[in-house]
């Protein structure tokens, strides 16, 4: 039996630091790394294990046996266990041999390993994060991009499903692929930013990424990490931020992950009511456990500073800032205050935020996905809040959706579900979700979720999407939307990409693209999308007729754009209040033939100088069936998007 020899990369103020639970690099301490000892290249190996008999190190270098490279214990109590293999190189496949308290020996893969194979029982890989990167202007200017008051409009992606080859539909698209493809189009499209769903490594292709083996490791199905590393620095060199989802809430139970992994529960909490998800048969992270809190921590950093991502979209919030998500009474124990919230969850959300943004300030962004009214999710921890930059709204998706799907008829028996937003829509700072969660499960295509015949179908949708991309907030709309996909999303299969040999999913895809160019290039609807001065509303009570007329302002005086929505298939004659000193211009219609709308075209066909509805002055429109509306001040040079129907498809 041979140990391996001893070597650190551990100073005593990192392992305070680990202790104490404010190491957040841990990712340059732990793992494998290639490094040289007296001369002689081989890897050194650390790994938290505090509560294991003895470490090995195994793979096919020594025929997988625990016997001869056993690693050592500190001497410090920090539970680490380290030491030096000669001659090993990049590619080297490797696990933890560890012998439990109870003698069980487990197998487990490196929780810092940069690369993990592909199967079930995966082992690590000896890798390196090494890329030469050409994004420094990027990097350094990327602040104009997710400051909040710029224009944030994300296209959500699944890698494996968004597109491939038609003559072997089975194989995914790897991560240099996808950029040849993906790039062009988003570019093209107009959207600021892609959002990955997870990247990192994961064992059951139907989680979709969500349920994390190897939280530091590039998906190895897509390719290597310098593959990914080439998608993210190709996305940057076309101006095109990159946000991925970042899964710190649960994780899953295989034999050779984070479970049990030393043969306790190390990185899960002990007790099932704060352990154990009953939805998804997952574990829970021990927030309350300073080592773990590390991890977590230095695994956000990871993907921000090793990959340049953009941004985190942290999934699954809510489950973690409470106790009783998802539980029956009885199921759950109360916090120290009586209370529902999971206190250690959002201290940790608090010091995630805290750590991320000092690092890089506003240069990167979080967002968390979160459904409840938990108060104060994106103001900063030194007012009480949680810290985020922005939070998807829930409340407004399910609303907006809810009412689309009533018969136009109907829909005056509903028409505040789309006006109640405008009473919390600046309590924190949002991004409006149409997301993968809502065109899965049965749920629907969002094309299928409208009413009437296939015209009302897209007319419906197109008014909703006019709807979303003025509403305040950011925006984000998954894969396929933007062309009115059929079929429910699945995982398994590319997108329907030759419905855009059909007119009307053509128009459709082409409104989003003028839609994206209107959000990002006129100013009234993103200066202030997170600032009560940016919205007005001119008309939410006209139940009748179900029109909506709102104003959108920038922070010059004058730089105001009015929408107004007809949600009902009759074509109106309408009657709107103005103030003094403004003249009108349409500058959108969403009922165009360039969308596939009937053509019906809106015209300012009555300007009076009378007070009506509370203003001093007033005008007449025609409102075209099932649409959204764009008007805008009119300024002395003629505004470009007048001019939209010139743009070449």
């Amino acid at each position: 039996m041979n140990s391996v020899k001893t070597y650190t990369l551990f100073t005593d103020h990192d392992i305070y630091l680990f202790k104490e639970g404010r190491h957040y690099k841990l990712y340059d301490k732990f793992g494998a790394h290639s490094v040289e000892k007296d001369g002689i290249e081989g890897v050194y190996f650390s790994v938290w294990a505090p509560n294991a008999k003895k470490v090995s190190v195994i793979g096919n270098f020594n025929n997988w046996n625990d016997k001869d490279h056993i690693l050592f214990p500190r001497w410090d109590g920090s539970g680490i266990w380290e030491g030096f293999i000669a001659g090993l190189t990049w590619g080297t496949l490797y696990k933890y041999g560890i012998e439990s308290p109870r003698g069980e020996i487990l197998e487990k893969s490196d929780p810092y390993a940069l690369s993990w194979e592909q199967n079930i029982q995966a082992a690590s890989l000896v890798s390196t994060t090494w890329y030469e990167w050409n994004d420094k202007e990027w990097l350094e200017n990327r602040w104009k991009k997710n400051s909040l008051n710029a224009p944030i409009s994300v296209y959500e992606m699944h890698l494996g499903s968004w597109m491939r080859e038609h003559d072997d539909p089975d194989r995914f698209l790897n991560y240099r692929e996808v950029a040849q493809k993906l790039i062009p189009y988003i570019k093209e499209m107009g959207f600021t930013h892609v959002e990955f769903m997870p990247l990192m490594e994961y064992p059951y292709d139907p989680s979709w990424g969500y349920q994390i083996t190897g939280f530091f490791a590039a998906n190895s199905r897509f390719g290597s990490p310098q593959d990914l590393m080439f998608l993210i620095n190709d996305l940057h060199h076309n101006d095109i931020g990159v946000i991925l989802d970042w899964v710190p809430s649960h994780f899953p139970g295989d034999a050779n992950g984070l479970h049990r992994f030393d043969g306790s529960y190390l990185y899960e909490h002990e007790d099932p009511r704060k352990g154990f998800h009953p939805d998804w048969k997952s574990h829970i992270f021990n927030y309350g456990r300073n080592e773990v809190k590390s991890f977590l921590i230095s695994n956000a950093m990871f993907w921000l500073e090793r990959y340049h991502v953009d941004g985190l979209r942290v999934d699954a919030v809510t489950s973690m800032l409470h106790l009783d998500y998802s539980r029956n009474e009885g199921e759950w124990e109360p916090n120290i205050y009586g209370g529902n919230v999971n206190l250690e969850a959002q201290s940790f959300l608090q010091e995630f935020n805290t750590a991320v943004y000092k690092e890089f300030g506003d240069n990167i962004i979080t967002i968390a996905e979160e459904s409840s009214d938990f108060p104060m999710l994106t103001k900063p921890v030194h007012d009480g809040g949680v810290g985020f930059g922005m939070k998807w709204m829930m409340g407004w998706m399910h609303d907006t959706l809810d009412y689309f799907k009533e018969e136009p008829a109907n829909r005056k028996f509903f028409h505040h579900k789309l006006t109640f937003a405008s009473m919390y829509m600046y309590n924190e700072n949002y991004m409006m979700p149409l997301s993968h969660d809502e065109v899965v499960h049965g749920k629907a295509s969002l094309i299928y979720k409208m009413k009437g015949d296939e015209w009302q179908k897209f007319a419906n949708l197109r008014a909703l999407y006019v709807y979303m991309f003025t509403h305040p907030g950011a925006k984000l709309l998954f894969m396929g939307d933007e062309f009115g996909q059929t079929k429910e999303w699945n995982f398994t299969q590319s997108l329907d990409w030759h419905l855009l040999e059909y007119p009307i999913h053509r128009g459709l895809q082409t409104l989003v693209k003028d839609l994206n160019h209107l959000y990002t290039h006129e100013t009234a609807f993103y200066e202030n999308q997170f600032d009560k001065n940016g919205f007005e509303w001119v008309e939410a009570d006209d139940l009748e007729n179900s029109v909506y007329i709102y104003l959108r302002k920038g922070k010059k005086r004058d730089d105001v754009c009015m929408v107004i929505l007809n949600l009902t298939p009759n074509v109106l004659d309408y009657k709107i209040g103005v103030n003094s000193g403004t003249h009108w211009e349409v500058v959108f219609n969403s009922d165009d033939e360039r969308y596939n709308g009937s053509g019906a075209e809106p015209h300012i066909f009555k300007e009076e100088n009378e007070e009506y509805a509370g203003r001093p002055k007033s005008i007449s429109i025609n409102l075209p069936p099932l649409a959204g509306i764009i008007l805008k001040q009119k300024k002395d040079k003629k505004y470009k998007l007048n001019r939209i129907k010139q743009h070449k498809r």
